[in-house]
């Protein structure tokens, strides 16, 4: 067997262990996006950059409701000698919490919406602050992790708590320990990721539960179609018009 061909074992593998542990939390997360979106919320997505947001963003078949959230705190003060004495590049627990709360002041999020927050390790300090503060300011808040590795990580947060001990609902992309899925004699370092293909493969079963449940009930949700089809750009912006005038 090839390692390509192993690859796609291993996926499949994957995809079934994601189906077994996590089906019912991607129900339930159709659930509230559902309610969300028919009682005028709004559903916010936002990941550590490996594929979340990307993924469900302005994508042909997705949703028009889903809403990017995006922010950090960039500082370009580079100097060889003060690097050397490591000055600078730090960030501290109060600057966490400041950068967070601007973020959500900043931001078109308001209690009753829903915050998915992407983090494979879980770990680190701002995904953490962010479902944290999200949930005081009344937001249901959706973690999408690796519980096998986060769960043997050790938090960089004050608190001490990992992303799937703070969100109100987790959804396990059951990547391994590490991540990566492939090893090979003769090679130091396991390869091909699994938590990207993971993550894509539960939204968009929760995004099946959620058109589901809204046509149900009489309100079929705003979808996106493919804008490289003829007259797909004029019928995107008749798309997103819908959307400002529904909602949902």
């Amino acid at each position: 067997m090839s390692l390509a061909q192993h690859y796609f074992e291993r996926l499949h593998a994957q995809l079934k262990e994601l189906e077994r542990r996590s089906l019912s939390a991607i129900e339930q997360a159709a659930d509230k996006c559902a309610d969300c979106l028919m009682r005028g919320g709004v559903v916010h997505i936002y990941d550590t950059g490996h594929l979340v947001s990307r993924e469900l963003i302005n994508r042909a078949g997705g949703l028009a409701a889903f809403t990017p959230l995006s922010f950090d705190l960039q500082v370009d003060n580079p100097n060889p000698y003060r690097e050397a004495q490591g000055v600078g590049a730090q960030t501290h627990p109060e600057t966490v919490r400041c950068v967070v709360r601007a973020a959500l002041d900043r931001s078109r999020i308001t209690a009753g919406d829903v915050l998915i927050i992407g983090s494979v390790s879980g770990k680190t300090p701002f995904p953490v602050e962010l479902a944290l503060q999200a949930r005081e300011r009344g937001v249901f808040t959706i973690g999408l992790t690796a519980l096998d590795y986060s769960s043997q990580l050790e938090s960089e947060h004050e608190s001490g708590k990992r992303l799937f001990e703070v969100v109100d609902l987790v959804i396990d992309n059951a990547a391994p320990y590490g991540d990566a899925m492939l090893t090979l004699e003769g090679v130091e370092t396991a390869f091909c990721p699994a938590s990207g293909i993971g993550a894509a493969a539960a939204l968009w079963a929760m995004v099946a539960g959620i058109v589901e449940r809204m046509t149900a009930a009489g309100k079929p949700p705003t979808l996106l179609a493919s804008i490289n089809r003829p007259n797909g750009m004029e019928q995107y912006k008749q798309t997103i018009e819908q959307y400002k005038q529904r909602g949902y």
